[in-house]
């Protein structure tokens, strides 16, 4: 069984191409949610439903969120009566917002409902929120602390950067399923998929126990690198680094996981930082690493448990 960290379209898009190639019961997806908030009076989990649109074949392929074939009459008419715009929920959408708060009004956990979603939408791998306590992003900034979605979308992410806090997450449990993941000895390998590790990865490793139980694990932990020649393909994870004094790199990101990673995969463009990555006494793997349909998705999820594959030989050899 392999566990894989996700959040936001990077980290689905490998989700997806894992999901592909693996069985259901032996892969576990455990998905961000210090993204989530309230908005018009509903939950909206925008990592959870990123992850479970692309694992369904749904997601818009232009925006990299949301559903296919959206319509958007209902933000329309929101305009129209004077309501808040600036977060876009597509009509399709709004269905999914609605019975996700629906249930969660009438005591149904964050998971329970995920379950029930993915279920909805033909999605056969489990996809696990990484908490049913609410962890809240909140991104601290020369303009004030900045709620996640006023920082990302809302403001755009033109705000500068100086520190990052994950509210909640100290007393927050990891979720059942991601738990009793981590303990079982049918874990192979922990896959963090390319995802935006200061905001998407973090809140995960935020939740109590989880940095120091992943770095305990006797497997290959690879992270595969969401910085490409110094750039994020998409979002704001280079720009933030900058701002808090590190350099967008594949080693900064190795650096940031510390112990919880033994591996790394990073783009063949940057192969000339394999030599850092083994002084930090990681195992380094040059592979192609940009996304940009679902074949290149498979190529690299193969490519990930091949490496998995043989570090585990490695490891059980010493």
């Amino acid at each position: 069984m392999i566990i894989a960290l996700a959040g936001g379209v990077g980290g689905a898009k490998l989700a997806n191409g894992l999901a592909a190639i693996m069985p259901p019961d032996k892969l576990l997806i455990v998905v961000n949610t210090g993204d989530d908030f309230e908005h018009l009076g509903l939950a909206i989990s925008p990592d959870l439903d990123t992850v479970m649109y692309t694992l369904a074949g749904r997601a818009n392929p232009e925006l990299g969120w949301g559903l296919a074939g959206e319509t958007w009459n209902f933000m329309a008419a929101l305009e129209l009566v004077g309501g808040e715009t600036w977060f876009r929920l597509g009509d399709r959408d709004l269905a999914t917002h609605l019975e996700r708060t629906n249930r969660l009004g009438h005591g149904e956990a964050l998971s329970d409902v995920t379950a029930h979603l993915c279920r909805r939408f033909g999605v056969a791998h489990h996809v696990a929120p990484m908490s049913d306590d609410p962890v809240r992003t909140l991104v601290h900034t020369r303009d004030g602390v900045l709620a996640f979605q006023d920082y990302f979308v809302r403001r755009r992410c033109e705000p500068m950067v100086t520190s990052i806090e994950f509210s909640g997450a100290a007393t927050a449990k990891p979720t059942k399923a991601f738990t009793e993941a981590l303990d079982s000895p049918e874990l192979e390998a922990i896959v963090i998929c390319p995802s935006n590790p200061l905001l998407s990865i973090g809140p995960i490793l935020a939740l109590p126990g989880v940095r120091a139980r992943l770095a305990s694990l006797p497997i290959p932990r690879i992270a595969v690198s969401p910085i490409i020649q110094g750039k994020a393909i998409r979002g704001p994870a280079a720009k933030m680094m900058r701002e808090l004094g590190k350099e967008p790199s594949a080693v900064t990101v190795a650096e940031m996981y510390g112990d919880v990673v033994n591996a790394m995969v990073i783009e063949e463009s940057d192969h000339a930082q394999m030599r850092n990555l083994t002084n930090l006494g990681l195992a380094g793997l040059p592979a192609h690493t940009v996304m940009k349909n679902p074949a290149d998705q498979h190529q690299l999820a193969g490519t990930v448990l091949q490496f998995a594959q043989t570090l585990r030989v490695a490891l059980d050899t010493v």
